[in-house]
């Protein structure tokens, strides 16, 4: 069983130093709240946002993907297009990190190796999992609730990419996260004693929302893509 075993490790470790190529980079760009909070737009970045990313080109369709991203994410009922809103008046600004992993899929081959230049769109969608502060409205006023909490979600990105001075690729994104949460906002404050201070669509889950560039640096043996 033993010698089984360090035959089918063997095997693995062949096919995964002559079948695969990977990138490492950055993120760099804006995010955005969608909740009950500030405005409603779609794509609005209002705040930095940086991130560090790693692919896994398993074909020319597809990659593993996963990222790490910090932002400061902020909201202003000023900005909002909604009377009411405005009239309320609420500010929130809030620290949120992010892991995400999941897939990408371009529409059409990535061949990295062909020497030429390509540019090609592609989507991304998997899981994701964002470490937030929680606040609550007290008079007005976001009031920190001194606990954190993490909420889960589902990434969905569209981007834009192109292989640019050799090795690395370079690349446009713009990608929502629907979350399972309402908390992040401070419209539904984690701690039960304070449910009198809830506000908003207690249906609606909050969102946000990362737009910018991506630069990776590609490297490992040049693939034979032989599994699509």
């Amino acid at each position: 069983m033993r010698h089984l075993t360090l035959l089918i490790i063997s095997i693995l470790s062949i096919q995964l130093s002559h079948s695969q190529i990977f990138e490492i980079g950055g993120f760099a760009g804006g995010s955005n709240l969608i909740g009950d909070v500030g405005a409603t737009d779609y794509i609005n970045p209002n705040a930095p946002a940086l991130g560090l990313l790693f692919k896994w080109n398993r074909s020319k369709r597809h990659s593993w993907r996963a990222s790490l991203t910090y932002s400061d994410l902020k909201a202003f009922d000023s900005k909002s297009d909604d009377p009411r809103r405005i009239q309320r008046d609420y500010d929130f600004d809030s620290n949120l990190l992010e892991i995400s992993a999941g897939m990408e899929f371009t529409f059409m081959d990535f061949n990295l190796h062909s020497g030429e230049t390509v540019a090609i769109p592609y989507l991304y969608s998997g899981i994701s999992v964002a470490h937030h502060d929680n606040y609550y409205y007290f008079n007005g006023l976001q009031t920190s609730e001194n606990t954190s909490s993490w909420a889960y979600g589902i990434p969905m990105a569209l981007g834009f990419k192109t292989n640019v001075l050799g090795n690395f690729i370079l690349g446009l994104e713009v990608g929502a996260r629907y979350t399972f949460s309402d908390e992040i906002d401070g419209s539904m404050p984690d701690d039960q004693w304070r449910n009198q201070y809830r506000f908003g669509n207690i249906n609606n889950n909050d969102w946000y929302v990362f737009s910018g560039i991506t630069l990776t640096y590609t490297f490992g043996e040049n693939p034979c893509y032989c599994v699509e």
